[in-house]
């Protein structure tokens, strides 16, 4: 069985997806660029800016399913351009501390969605 996790406080979903599936005690959450959900405006004046807009909108998700960051074990990032790594790494370190940094891979693509400099996915323990 899987439940599919849904929250106003994130953007919707713009195509055959959800915002999140819970399955065997697993969350597992499509990919968060820096939209607000309120509005559905791009967030991009900075990376930084960008990127705390993309950690808000996986807290959403998260407190939807009743987590919180500690319970993430893999992050999956992307990024527009790999020059923007430590202005990137020092937004998202301040969700985490070292002992509740989940694994990562943090990987240049040639586009992301809307043409995002970020895009996270990640996956944490129920």
């Amino acid at each position: 069985m899987k439940k599919i996790i849904e929250t106003k406080n994130a953007p919707a979903p713009v195509g055959p997806y959800n915002q999140a599936i819970i399955a065997n005690g697993m969350l597992y959450a499509s990919g968060q660029i820096a939209i607000d959900p309120q509005t559905g405006d791009l967030i991009t004046s900075s990376i930084e800016v960008e990127t705390h807009q993309v950690m808000k909108n996986i807290k959403a998700i998260l407190d939807e399913a009743g987590l919180g960051f500690e319970h993430i074990v893999k992050c999956s990032v992307f990024v527009a351009d790999m020059h923007l790594y430590s202005r990137i790494n020092a937004v998202y370190a301040t969700y985490f501390n070292e002992a509740t940094a989940p694994a990562r891979e943090l990987v240049e693509v040639a586009n992301l969605p809307k043409f995002v400099n970020i895009e996270i996915s990640i996956i944490a323990v129920v």
